[in-house]
């Protein structure tokens, strides 16, 4: 069911930008920052399901249009940064496919309520010997 970041290449766009840090007078001249955009609400290689798990779990990086961006300007190189976004979007892809198993709820074992208890009451006796006698 889960897709990866190079199955949806022909519907994502890229726009490079300059981009801040290190890489002395090239940070003027070269565009290294990479924006990768990716329309979800209007892609064909994902089924109605995916997209509306896409949607909602992944509402908080989209767009009011529904257009994932995730953007890098680690790397000094455009290549560099281009990887970087692709693997990010391979992580929040394998994220959004994620199943969730639900928990199961155990009771506490009685031993253990038990041990909880004598602490508790050993503590108590320690803080009640501190006092003052009288």
């Amino acid at each position: 069911m889960a897709i990866s970041a190079h199955q949806i290449l022909s519907e994502i766009s890229f726009k490079t930008s300059r981009s801040g840090g290190k890489g002395g007078q090239n940070v003027n001249k070269v565009s290294s920052k990479v924006e990768l955009n990716w329309n979800i609400q209007t892609s064909s290689l994902i089924s109605e399901e995916q997209r509306e798990i896409l949607l909602n779990k992944l509402s908080h990086k989209l767009t009011k249009e529904g257009v994932l961006q995730i953007i890098s300007q680690a790397d000094r190189s455009q290549l560099g940064n281009k990887q970087l976004v692709l693997e990010k979007l391979d992580e929040l892809l394998a994220y959004a496919f994620k199943i969730v198993k639900n928990r199961k709820e155990t009771k506490v074992p009685r031993g253990v309520r038990e041990r909880r208890l004598l602490v508790k009451k050993k503590r108590a006796e320690i803080k009640k010997l501190r006092g003052r006698v009288d």
